[in-house]
């Protein structure tokens, strides 16, 4: 196939992930990975591109000898494969060839958690009474008690949240499941107060619940940025949103929380989501126990 023909069905592929009604950000990878896969044939110089297992072990080889993550090379074959797919269910191909492909493998990587005297300082960073106050320190602790996705909590709407019951609804989940979740007391009262400054905002009649400064709409860039900085006032390195939900999924187990409540109210319905998310505190927990063990003492 070459390549004037794949740039235009690849414009086809994102018109039906659209249908499919796929998240922006996931539409967004599987574009950046297809077009890396593109670049690197026209690199490499194919007048004819080929959507087989040879040709696209040489791409994800590629991109794992220039040094990207296991990860992105995972992402960039994975998009590769969902276009073959697509493809062969089109009858655009005979046959989708690297349907079978094995994945790289990724190395096993410890989510760093925060502990509770930064969780604490992330918070303490929020104090103040304006509307992005309110606003970051509402984000920040539905994240933690919750488990929630940034993506998730910002496509939340205002008639989400029911504070009297101390139930949120979560519509946009990974892969369109919806959940309902729980948030206490403290939680409650930070929702209450961004909501009661957010009826002053000029989009305050919109049903989003989550508004940036400036009069102006928060997307995922606004948030992030929001939240780093907030990081950054409490002192906390290599932060990123999807900290919280880390650091959320090890405080409920480290409390005595269930595994299948966790797995509830994170939306998941593979286990071994568990064991990625509770590594760090499993190791903390086994380092203490360890210690009031004292096998050493011989």
């Amino acid at each position: 196939m070459d390549r004037d023909e794949l740039d235009a069905l690849m414009e086809s592929w994102l018109l039906a992930l659209r249908a499919e009604r796929k998240s922006a950000r996931t539409i967004k990878t599987y574009a950046d990975g297809l077009r890396a896969f593109l670049r690197w044939a026209d690199d490499t110089s194919r007048d004819e591109i080929d959507l087989d297992p040879a040709t696209v072990n040489a791409f994800t080889a590629a991109i794992l000898d220039d040094g990207a993550e296991g990860t992105t090379a995972r992402s960039r074959q994975l998009a590769v494969r969902r276009f073959s797919a697509w493809l062969a269910e089109e009858g655009e191909i005979d046959a989708d060839q690297i349907a079978h492909l094995k994945p790289p493998k990724l190395d096993t990587k410890v989510v760093p958690e925060l502990d509770d005297d930064e969780v604490r300082a992330l918070i303490k960073a929020c104090q103040g009474r304006d509307f992005v106050d309110r606003r970051d320190e509402a984000m920040i602790r539905f994240m933690l008690e919750t488990l929630s996705r940034i993506g998730e909590v910002l496509a939340m709407g205002v008639d989400d949240v029911d504070l009297k019951a101390g139930l949120a609804v979560v519509r946009r989940g990974k892969g369109g499941k919806g959940r309902r979740v729980p948030f206490g007391p403290q939680t409650g009262r930070a929702l209450d107060r961004y909501l009661r400054a957010r009826r002053g905002h000029r989009l305050a009649e919109t049903g989003a619940l989550w508004l940036g400064d400036r009069n102006k709409t928060l997307g995922y860039p606004g948030a992030r940025k929001a939240l780093l900085g907030r990081a950054r006032a409490a002192g906390i390195e290599d932060f990123h949103p999807h900290i919280l939900r880390h650091t959320g999924s090890g405080r409920w187990l480290g409390a005595g929380g269930s595994e299948t409540g966790l797995m509830a109210v994170a939306g998941w319905s593979n286990r071994a989501m568990i064991e990625r998310y509770s590594k760090a505190t499993s190791e903390k927990r086994a380092a203490e126990e360890a210690r009031r063990l004292n096998l050493g003492d011989v």
